[in-house]
């Protein structure tokens, strides 16, 4: 489809969905009652009116009428739920940054641990990578907000969400979807139900999801002063990378997946269950924006600085540039061999080295001392705009990095033409035995394994050059093993749950980050592996109208880390000097001990911790209708270790930091109205939220830390109204009042930066561990306490209707929608003002014909239909002189048909 055709299809798409959700239209339909959602939130079937927990649950029917592909996807109908499709410099939407109720994880590494656990078949998630689960075969998803240690365990800080995937059912059946939609989407995908004999019973489910990216790479124009002349840039192979595909666009999928399920009812008393899953994708990584660019000091944008003062500069020249933008004296100005002019000469040396040289290894970078430049300003060494005298640099210049050089004036287009590329290889399989011992006792044993390869590029600085161009591999396996003993006693009033659980992982994350190349990170180890043994017990009891609950979880959790952060370029000595030691490089510690600068000591740590998880409740039963709950529970996140330092450490202890915990205090009441035509459910609640771990950007790294303390108080409400003549309407909301009670002293939040990368922060230094080569704060302003957490709306809301329209066939026309509000939102620690989400409001809309009897569905649909755009996902990086974010994707049309046989 050209563009202008494009265009108009939007248009019309706009304009017919926008008209179908304000003409309602007038038909009778049967009146029916709401469906009745059974859940495993106890890790036992309940109704989900029953649950003394707030859950929120989505039933195939919705996830498939809503074109609901995946795990983020459902997070603007759920209030105090954020579920972002990437993280920070991920590039991959398949990485799940969830939040809930304030708490989560918004990083991708290995090292660090999510606050909200993903279960699939009851076989936990243990890294966010791959996390946003693809929704085709699912009989159900349920949220489960708050700390849910007690029954789901480490790592469930701020709740759970719990995916069970479709049972194969008695007779054969077959269900297929086939979906096309705007920039090339083709998406095509079945489940078939195939019993073998009556007592064993299979399905498969194969899908395959296409889509060309949204965003696109153009190049500079002709009459711009970047476009005027040629100029080089370092080819991608110069340095290790975990991968070197480009592309033309930017946001692409390119998925295919494949799941199998077999139940094998052995006898009376056995049932076991088999699943298998496989998911390989191959697709272009998320587009990223520069929002703004910083150079000029050397204390702060170290490398962006350096970078335009060695291509702008000759050898003679050079070591005064390096003074006047905020680099020490040189000599003769202070005594030759001392530290300033040590560290003066050091930095004009790298200009003249080839870069991240290492041989057998990196070939690396040419030399950047006076190449010249193209766009910057006027200047001896512009090749285009040297007024007054000749041109002093090279045939061969540079792109002179500051914000002109990355804006296209659009944000769905780039100039970016580096690494492009998010691939990630997935499978797993569990196996679910429940034996029935009769009296309501079960023994249920769940096996699981599952592996994760993982590689990425996502380009950063919007040009060709090679200056923050990021590649990742990660890699890790897990095998699982959890005994579940779960029944009734005493005339049915009690009802228990307990059980044995055991997790071992083990994996690595290896970095390729380039400053300019002039620091480029390389990681040599960064090996993890994690183990946790635990026992819970969960028991309630029902005495007439009261109910009380009380459970408990002890977990011990072992972790071992190997860290292998380096610098092949040997900042500041530079690759060539290093190797030749101490005596060449005198002001950085352990000179001459390798090829190129470690940052870790090649010396393993391990940490380890005990925790219990209590949890108590008690219920008030009105009426069979209406139940009132208040409820106390405590969670936790493990610690760990920091694997982007800023500077060298001598004992990996240095690194560590420590858990973070969670306690809280909830009131709820759950409700059914006028025959179950009406359902309201509320709570209000209180956490304590302690040593909460975030990313606070030091130097050039985003180092990991406990950063401080944090109250949160909120409320929610989910109704469902069947409103009759074929219309429902659901509506959701949330408020959340987080607030911190203390912050580290050591952490810069919250922080602006200024155009030469000093930042303003009310923080007066680094943490301790690694050595504070400069103040953390460059301008001391405001309160710690002024700072907002990260991920965390104050308020959000959302209506989505369904409206049916019944047809003298008996086919229907269907028609939903949902509108959410959401509040403004701070996408970083840091509260980086570039990095804000304004409040947003979201539009997505479908038109459905459904035949007789529901065996086909044709539906026309659009998401963000109001086009409103907004960072998902971003971070500042002052060292590289670079802020940036990715935008969440515009508005899109699609077709769909889906078609039922057998159920």
């Amino acid at each position: 489809m050209n563009f202008s055709s494009g265009k108009r299809v939007r248009a019309y798409a706009r304009v017919a969905l926008y008209g179908a959700v304000v003409v309602l239209g007038c038909a009778e339909a049967v009146a029916q009652e709401l469906q009745e959602v059974v859940v495993t939130a106890e890790r036992r079937e309940e109704k989900l009116q029953d649950v003394p927990i707030a859950v929120t649950a989505f039933t195939n029917e919705a996830l498939v009428q809503r074109n609901m592909t995946n795990i983020n996807s459902i997070a603007n109908l759920t209030p105090s739920v954020n579920l972002d499709a990437a993280s920070p410099f991920s590039g991959d939407k398949s990485v799940l940054s969830a939040s809930i109720r304030g708490i989560g994880q918004d990083d991708f590494a290995f090292n660090l641990n999510p606050g909200v656990g993903v279960y699939l078949d009851g076989v936990y998630l243990a890294r966010t990578i791959g996390a946003n689960l693809n929704l085709l075969d699912i009989d159900r998803i349920e949220i489960l907000k708050g700390p849910q240690g007690t029954l789901f365990g480490a790592n469930t800080i701020g709740g759970a969400i719990n995916v069970t995937t479709h049972n194969p059912g008695s007779t054969p059946s077959f269900v297929g979807t086939v979906t096309g939609g705007e920039f090339n989407r083709r998406d095509v995908g079945f489940t078939a139900d195939i019993p073998i004999t009556e007592n064993l019973l299979s399905s498969i489910t194969v899908q395959s999801q296409n889509q060309t990216g949204w965003a696109k790479t153009i190049p500079y124009p002709t009459n711009s002063p970047y476009g005027e002349s040629p100029f080089v840039v370092d080819p991608d192979t110069a340095y290790p990378k975990a991968g070197y595909s480009t592309s033309d666009n930017w946001g692409g999928t390119g998925v295919t997946s494949i799941r199998g399920k077999m139940v094998w009812k052995a006898s009376d008393k056995l049932d076991v269950t088999f699943t298998g899953d496989w998911t390989h994708q191959d697709q272009t990584a998320l587009p990223y924006t520069v929002l703004g660019t910083y150079f000029g000091n050397l204390n702060f944008s170290t490398f962006s600085t350096l970078y335009n003062l060695c291509i702008s500069n000759n050898a003679a020249s050079l070591p005064f540039a390096i003074l006047a933008n905020g680099g020490p004296p040189p000599a003769p100005i202070v005594p030759p061999g001392s530290v300033p002019a040590l560290v003066n000469a050091q930095y004009a040396g790298i200009c003249s080295q080839q870069r991240a040289h290492v041989p057998g290894l990196s070939v690396g970078g040419a030399p950047l001392i006076g190449a010249g430049y193209v766009g910057g300003p006027p200047g001896p060494y512009n090749i285009n705009n040297h007024p007054g005298t000749a041109y002093l640099g090279t045939n061969q210049p540079r792109i002179w990095f500051n914000l002109a050089a990355t804006q296209t004036g659009n944000i769905d287009t780039t100039y970016a033409t580096g690494p492009d590329f998010a691939r990630n290889d997935v499978f797993g399989g569990s196996v679910t035995g429940v034996y029935h011992f009769g009296n309501g006792m079960d023994l249920k044993s769940i096996t699981g394994y599952r592996q994760i390869k993982w590689n990425i590029g996502t380009d950063l600085d919007g040009t060709p050059e090679t200056l923050q161009e990021v590649t990742d591999a990660q890699h890790q396996w897990q095998v699982s093993q959890e005994f579940q003993l779960v029944g009734k006693a005493l005339d049915n009033n009690l009802n228990y749950v307990g059980g044995l659980y055991y997790l071992k992982e083990a994996g690595y994350v290896h970095d390729y980050v380039p400053f300019e190349d002039i620091l480029y990170v390389y990681d040599v180890a960064n090996d993890v592996q994690n183990e946790d043994y635990a026992a819970f017990l969960n028991l309630d009891y029902r005495l007439s109208n009261w109910g009380f609950s009380a459970g408990g979880r002890y977990t011990h959790v072992k972790t071992d880390f190997l860290g292998g952060q380096s610098d092949l370029n040997s900042f500041p000595c530079g690759s060539n000097v290093w190797p030749m030691g101490q005596a060449a490089c005198p002001i950085v510690p352990g000179a001459g001990t390798g090829p190129y600068l470690r940052y870790f000591p090649p010396i393993p740590d391990s940490q380890s911790w005990d925790i219990f998880d209590p949890k108590l409740g008690i219920q008030y039963h009105f009426s069979p209708d209406v139940m009132a709950y208040a409820s106390w529970a405590k969670g936790f996140k493990q610690g760990g270790w920091t694997t982007r330092l800023q500077a060298a450490i001598t004992d990996p202890a240095a690194a560590r930091f420590a858990p973070e915990y969670s306690e809280t205090y909830e009131l709820g009441l759950k409700s059914e109205w006028f025959d179950r035509r009406l359902l309201t459910n509320a709570a209000v609640y209180y956490t304590n939220y302690d040593g909460i771990q975030l990313n606070i950007q030091q130097g050039i790294s985003p180092v990991y830390t406990n950063a401080g303390n944090a109250r949160i108080k909120g409320a929610e409400l989910e109704l469902q109204w069947l409103v009759g003549g074929g219309l429902q309407i659901n509506l959701s909301g949330d408020y959340i009042d987080a607030y911190y009670t203390s912050v580290n002293a050591y952490a810069n939040i919250p922080q602006s930066l200024n155009p030469d990368g000093s930042n303003n922060c009310p923080a007066t230094g680094l943490v301790a561990e690694p050595p504070p080569p400069h103040p953390a704060c460059a301008h001391i302003v405001g309160s710690q306490l002024d700072a907002q957490l990260p991920k965390t709306p104050k308020y959000k809301g959302t209506i989505w209707p369904t409206y049916d329209y019944i047809l003298p066939s008996q086919s229907t026309l269907r028609l939903l929608a949902a509108f959410t509000y959401t509040a403004e939102i701070w996408n970083d620690a840091l509260n980086t003002p570039e990095l804000r989400r304004p409040a947003s409001r979201n539009l997505d809309a479908s038109l459905h014909y459904i035949s007789p009897g529901g065996k086909y569905d044709l539906a026309f649909g659009g998401t963000n239909l109001t086009n409103d755009r907004y960072c998902t996902a971003g971070s500042p990086n002052a060292g590289a002189g670079e802020v940036g974010c990715y935008y969440n994707p515009p508005l899109m049309w699609y077709v769909s048909l889906r078609a039922e046989f057998g159920r």
